[in-house]
């Protein structure tokens, strides 16, 4: 997927809503858990239930891994049947992947090639390099981590190298590498005052925001600092939405709460 087609679901959806599919056996219902595949059972229902509110979803691979092979199963049969029946949603692999150029390679065709999705995260940390070859691939996005939400990201990010903080320098040196126009980015909502400066080096760029709803970040701010002419935002919910209800009707609930999500984008993209 383009990122013009990307922002032509926006527009006719009147959303820049991502849901993160973030399955934890113990949060999950109950009943859910008498089915072959749970983790499956459960995105299926949550897809089915809320495709026609978000542009994006987000499965985040540590959600999967921990669960082996399985896991895994479940991962590949929900992004096959995201990208069967709706392909128009934008499919983000949450892997925070980055390594030695040949190791980000087999990344990369893993996520792109295998299990076919749209983008997948990539930490910058060990440079050009690790990150080109997730760059490489055609109609393909890279998501670098920019500035994220956790409390942690003060740790390394907002230091100051040459009178300017380190994930500045991240932001400016990645727009210098091979195929950057297909870079996107990941700013945490907590951190929704450094969005103007971050738009004053990127401009265009599509950014993936976390932290709206339970890590406390505020949708108004974002898109108050960080949206330009043609958006350029995903807003990412995950527990907020997923977990909205542990009963049977936990479908019903989380169409709630993206529909209360998308109730607000609709009316800043007024």
């Amino acid at each position: 997927m383009t990122t013009q087609q990307l922002t032509q679901q926006i527009q006719k959806k009147k959303s820049f809503l991502c849901i993160g599919l973030d399955v934890d056996l113990n949060k999950i219902p109950q009943h859910l858990l008498q089915e072959e595949d749970p983790i499956f059972a459960f995105n299926k229902a949550i897809i089915d239930a809320t495709h026609h509110l978000c542009v994006a979803y987000k499965p985040n691979t540590a959600f999967y891994e921990a669960y082996g092979l399985k896991g895994w199963k479940a991962l590949e049969k929900t992004i096959n049947y995201i990208n069967k029946n709706h392909p128009e949603i934008f499919t983000i692999a949450d892997a925070k992947r980055g390594d030695i150029g040949n190791t980000s390679s087999m990344y990369a065709k893993a996520f792109f090639e295998d299990l076919a999705f749209d983008s997948v995260t990539v930490a910058p940390y060990m440079g050009k390099d690790s990150v080109e070859p997730f760059l490489a691939f055609e109609n393909k996005h890279t998501i670098l981590l920019a500035l994220t939400s956790n409390q942690g990201a003060f740790d390394f990010q907002t230091k100051m190298i040459d009178e300017k903080e380190v994930y500045k320098h991240v932001l400016e040196t990645s727009k210098t590498w091979q195929n950057s126009e297909n870079l996107m980015y990941v700013v945490g909502a907590t951190k929704a005052e450094f969005l103007a400066d971050i738009r004053q080096i990127i401009p265009n760029s599509f950014l993936l925001v976390p932290g709206v709803g339970a890590q406390g970040g505020n949708l108004q701010d974002v898109c108050k600092y960080g949206m330009n002419d043609h958006v350029g935002l995903l807003i990412n919910s995950s527990r907020g939405i997923i977990y909205a209800s542990n009963q049977d009707d936990f479908a019903q609930a989380a169409a709630k709460k993206a529909e209360a999500l998308q109730q607000e984008m609709k009316v800043i993209l007024k």
